[in-house]
């Protein structure tokens, strides 16, 4: 087996299709799988490798953590000539993708993809409904040679199969539950951050129109200024945000490892507003350090919290319901826990070795489907 991957975001970026697939990578080279990532240039050396390439690229707009490229196609196809893969996987649908569509093609490579990201509903977000029959025809296109085509979550799959596409599967995501996990002792983040309030409420992630976030500033200045909010994560937003939110809301920035860890397990609630997720990654890393979460009812997120058991889904953009929600697990600490403890039985339940082993099995499917045809 030789894999080839194409992305248009890849590590050091902190999303959570790069970081997915920088573990993907890390597992397949685990298994001694010969392997090439072909993604756009990063702001770093620290991922520059003799068995990833990257190429110029400049932010896109709609979702500046993935970048648009200017792929050297003539690096491209020699490198591909020279490796030979058994199969190309495509991650993205922009110009790096595009690349590994061609050559999958010109080369009678047989090729997967994965769907990450519902850019249909962030046109919405941006006063650009008009794209989205045109993005709906790009992404049919683009999808319909693919051996298989793979989806986080279950919401994702029907939202797809709704708009006729097929040869879907799932393909979920883990959580390491040895770096997220609950702890006795939380001082050191509240020393860090200087809070000194009963309760903390927390959001991961970016800070983007389509992330409703919004709705958490209006929370706290109508909430108890006993409540601190901690607002992990950076984004276009960031600055408006900073702007019109209350003394009680703390704005960290980007932090990963341990400092992520400890923000989760500090925190007595998770809040998530996103409409967008096709999955939630972040609200995984929430179960697995023992904090109950409050999310929006739309999405992929649907599909991983268990209403009352692991956490409570609200409509997005209901103040109201949220406030009630928040209010009452702050007032119930016998709830909070309770529900703390079955979100960390359920992650647990989602170990990344089980699905990238699951993943590989649909990639031996499809060379032994492309061997036998040849044989």
């Amino acid at each position: 087996m030789k894999v080839a991957l194409f992305t248009d975001t890849f590590a050091p970026e902190v999303n959570g299709v790069a970081r997915t697939l920088k573990r993907w990578v890390d597992f397949l080279e685990s298994r001694g799988i010969d392997f090439r990532v072909f993604a756009p240039e990063t702001q770093t050396d620290d991922f520059s490798t003799n068995y990833i390439y990257h190429f110029k690229s400049f932010r896109f707009f709609l979702y500046p953590e993935c970048r648009l490229a200017i792929p050297n196609m003539m690096t491209i196809r020699q490198q591909l000539e020279q490796f030979q893969p058994t199969l190309i996987h495509i991650a993205t649908p922009f110009n790096i993708g595009l690349c590994g569509l061609h050559y999958a093609k010109k080369m009678n490579i047989p090729f997967v993809a994965s769907y990450h990201t519902h850019f249909d509903q962030y046109l919405h977000y941006y006063n650009l409904d008009f794209l989205s029959h045109w993005f709906w025809r790009y992404t049919h296109w683009f999808h319909r040679s693919a051996e298989k085509i793979f989806v986080p979550s279950e919401e994702t799959l029907n939202h797809l199969q709704q708009r006729g596409f097929t040869n879907l599967h799932i393909w979920s995501r883990g959580v390491d539950c040895s770096t997220f996990y609950p702890r006795e002792n939380n001082e050191s983040f509240r020393k860090t951050y200087h809070i000194t309030e009963r309760h903390i409420v927390l959001y991961v992630g970016r800070l983007a129109r389509e992330k409703n976030v919004d709705i958490l500033i209006e929370l706290a200045k109508q909430m108890s200024p006993s409540i601190r909010w901690v607002i992990v994560g950076d984004g276009p937003l960031k600055e408006h945000l900073k702007q019109q939110a209350p003394k009680n809301v703390t704005f960290t920035g980007f932090l990963n490892g341990e400092a992520l860890a400890e923000a989760y397990a500090a925190a007595d609630i998770f809040a998530f507003p996103s409409p967008t997720e096709t999955f939630g990654n972040v609200v995984l890393e929430s179960f697995a350090s023992g904090t109950p979460v409050v999310c929006a009812n739309r999405g992929g997120v649907t599909t991983i919290v268990t209403e009352q058991q692991t956490g409570l889904l609200r409509p997005p953009d209901d103040l109201n319901a949220w406030k009630e929600a928040i209010e009452y697990l702050l007032k119930d600490e016998q709830k909070r826990k309770q529900m703390g403890k079955c979100a960390r039985e359920y992650a647990k339940t989602k170990d990344w070795n089980n699905i990238f082993i699951e993943l590989l099995s649909h990639y031996e499917q499809v060379a032994h489907k492309r061997f036998s045809h040849y044989a």
